[in-house]
């Protein structure tokens, strides 16, 4: 069964085999652990406003109040989250240092699982957004992809993996001990080597963010510390990407989070404005995502899901065999999906029914899921950036311009690329977004029928004799 995407996290930050400079932390306050939470008390994000010296701040509100912070930020904004009494927040609130109080939300990250698929192969899903054929795979791209996730299994001989941070457990690591992160890396970057399967952007290095437990769920908190890690060292590692399959409540307030008070809107504004896309899962409700976040912010890029079973377009592929409720390229039956126009202007479709990928311990299995479209178009964006060592289309461009200039490639590409219940194809108030291609061009017209460049890179076959 699908279920929604995000879940609920406590515990803090720190960067596991890289030194995170700037990164939020973790420290109890003086006098150890703390002692005055009580059963009423409830978790709650705090944002300082600007200028406030919030290291020695939060010491004295923890004194003053019986809390404890349970996670520090100070790179997206200057703030922590704990557990607190309502009593408690309504004085923070009035604070004249504090900008606002937000609850600490749940999130939560579990598609549906189906069989192993065995062998070597490019997925449906690849190749139908033309990211690699049954012969040719695309290059790694220039720029690294930070997957904000259940972390990654960083031994999975498919994936060039680097250990990033662990925002769920103090002391842990951010080795992936669901699944899904595993999966969702998979298909932005598995490896062309000969096994398993490969992905939009083969060999691209995925930095493990890991903001959900071995249940797949979080907290706002948690994934506000990992946005907090990866913009503390983003122009360092050389992080320009960073996708985000999973969901929570919540809303726009066309204010980055400054008139609802949304500290995980916040963080991601401030987060782009430095630089780093953000690709969305739009959810599994099969309603309007305006109301599942990160999914609504307009500073996302939403990926909605369609069904492919053949890796090509014309619907003529029939039911995916792991789901035979779905019909080759046609919108998900699961999948959200924009209403109100600003949620349209900043949506794109792609694969998500039947999608193989990399699996936890090794191997390969296949999940179901806009948390399975969404990494196919981090893929799209990576190498937008650039590939094979040559700059790309989004090298140069701001977060912004990148949003729309995948979208506007996606609109002018045919109306027989397409699916059922894209824009062009059944048009209504259900609006999936067009599907993106993985060869995004700087003027957003298709790409012509010479070879593009780079040239992409011969696939290695399996055992089995697939690509």
């Amino acid at each position: 069964m699908r279920r929604p995407l995000l879940g609920a996290i406590s515990a803090g930050v720190l960067a596991a085999g890289l030194v995170a400079a700037g990164g939020p932390s973790l420290a109890q306050p003086p006098g150890g652990p703390p002692t005055g939470a009580s059963p009423a008390a409830e978790p709650y994000i705090v944002v300082y406003e600007s200028g406030v010296r919030s290291q020695s701040k939060t010491v004295d509100l923890e004194r003053e109040h019986g809390i404890a912070a349970e996670r520090r930020f100070n790179r997206v904004f200057e703030g922590f989250s704990a557990r607190m009494p309502e009593a408690v927040r309504d004085r923070l609130a009035m604070d004249p240092d504090v900008a606002f109080v937000s609850r600490d939300r749940e999130v939560r990250a579990l598609p549906a699982s189906e069989p192993l698929v065995p062998g070597d192969s490019a997925p449906t899903g690849v190749r139908r957004i033309e990211a690699a054929t049954s012969t040719l795979a695309m290059p790694a791209s220039t720029v690294g992809v930070a997957v904000v996730d259940s972390g990654i299994d960083l031994a999975h001989p498919d994936l060039t993996s680097v250990a990033g941070a662990d925002c769920t457990t103090s002391g842990g690591t951010s080795q992936d001990a669901n699944g899904h992160g595993t999966h969702v890396a998979g298909t932005i970057a598995a490896r062309n080597n000969g096994s398993g399967t490969i992905g939009v952007a083969p060999g691209t290095t995925v930095f493990s963010v890991k903001v959900l437990d071995q249940d797949g769920v979080g907290s706002f908190s948690q994934v506000i510390c990992g946005i907090d890690w990866i913009t503390a060292n983003a122009a360092t590692l050389g992080i320009k990407v960073a996708n985000l399959s999973l969901s929570g409540q919540g809303s726009n307030d066309n204010n980055c989070g400054n008139s609802n008070n949304d500290a995980l809107h916040l963080a991601i504004c401030r987060s782009t404005d430095e630089g780093i896309t953000y690709v969305a899962a739009a959810g599994n409700e099969n309603t309007g995502f305006g109301s599942a976040v990160p999914a609504a912010y307009p500073e996302v890029l939403t990926v909605t899901a369609m069904a492919d079973s053949d890796g090509a377009p014309g619907g003529a592929g029939g039911r995916p065999s792991c789901d035979f409720a779905e019909s080759d390229d046609t919108a998900a039956t699961f999948s959200n999906y924009a209403v109100s126009t600003t949620d349209k202007s900043h949506v794109v479709a792609a694969p998500g029914v039947c999608i193989a990928s990399t699996r936890l311990g090794g191997g390969t299995r296949v999940l179901s899921g806009t948390s399975m479209s969404a990494p196919h178009v981090a893929g799209v964006v990576a190498l937008c950036h650039g590939s094979g060592g040559v700059a790309g289309p989004c090298d140069g461009l701001e977060p912004a311009q990148i949003i729309d200039l995948v979208r506007a490639d996606a609109q002018t590409r045919s109306a027989s690329y397409g699916f059922t219940g894209d824009p062009r194809n059944s048009p209504g108030t259900r609006h999936f977004g067009f599907l993106v291609d993985a060869e995004v061009t700087a003027t957003g017209e298709p790409e012509p029928e010479p070879e593009p460049e780079p040239e992409p890179e011969p696939c290695i076959p399996s055992g089995s004799g697939g690509c």
